[in-house]
């Protein structure tokens, strides 16, 4: 691969990890040449903290103290009132906490967490006490960016294929079902119910059928 791609790899700079549930792991030992590449138990990649047991408690306390020393410097701008405030919260803490949200999920306990720093910059940057409106809009933006990309993998987009490829159409459809429904798969672990696949499938089975019709055909 590295031949072909005409890439050199550094062995120094290396590390493995393997991807499992399995409460008894096997220990796979991968060398680069002679050199022995040392495992570890999470990697990152592309600031996304990836752990060898597919939980993402770890990225989601890694992305809440960005967040907070994120707002702690711009909460001066902040407290102001004036118009840069809200320039100042979509341009620094906001991206922190919406960067990869599409691809990494998590359960209940860890949403609260990212909502305590959601509420307490929105006070700031709106200069309210009132979030309910505020967090409604951005629990909509976070179902639109996971729709679309979604959408990406459903036309078969280059960069979403590994997962369009597993898209599949369901055995049935009621009358109240679209054309376009994907098949949901039966899963196991919470792990898989929760993941970003399972999740957007059911909302993009819930959109109506002349909007989708609008998207995909035109």
């Amino acid at each position: 691969w590295a031949i072909v791609n005409k890439m050199k790899i550094n062995p120094d700079k290396s590390k493995s990890a393997s991807f499992t549930k399995a409460r008894v792991r096997v220990r796979i030992k991968y060398y680069f040449g002679d050199q022995l590449i040392p495992e570890v138990d999470s990697v990152k990649y592309l600031g996304i903290i990836i752990p060898s047991n597919l939980n993402w408690a770890v990225h989601v306390k890694y992305t809440l103290r960005k967040a907070w020393r994120a707002l702690h410097f711009v909460r001066p701008i902040l407290k102001k009132g004036n118009n840069t405030t809200h320039l100042a919260y979509t341009a620094l803490d906001r991206p922190i906490l919406e960067y990869g949200s599409v691809c990494w999920d998590h359960y209940r306990s860890q949403i609260k967490a990212l909502n305590r720093v959601q509420k307490r910059a929105a006070k700031f940057a709106n200069n309210t006490n009132k979030t309910g409106g505020l967090l409604y809009k951005l629990s909509l933006t976070y179902l639109v960016y996971r729709l679309c990309a979604l959408f990406k993998a459903y036309t078969g987009r280059r960069a979403w294929g590994a997962i369009g490829d597993r898209l599949a159409r369901p055995c049935y459809l009621s009358r109240e079902d679209h054309i376009w429904k994907i098949r949901t798969k039966c899963q196991r672990t919470d792990i898989g119910k929760h993941s970003f696949v399972n999740t957007t499938i059911l909302n993009w089975n819930q959109l109506p059928a002349d909007l989708l019709r609008l998207c995909l055909v035109s």
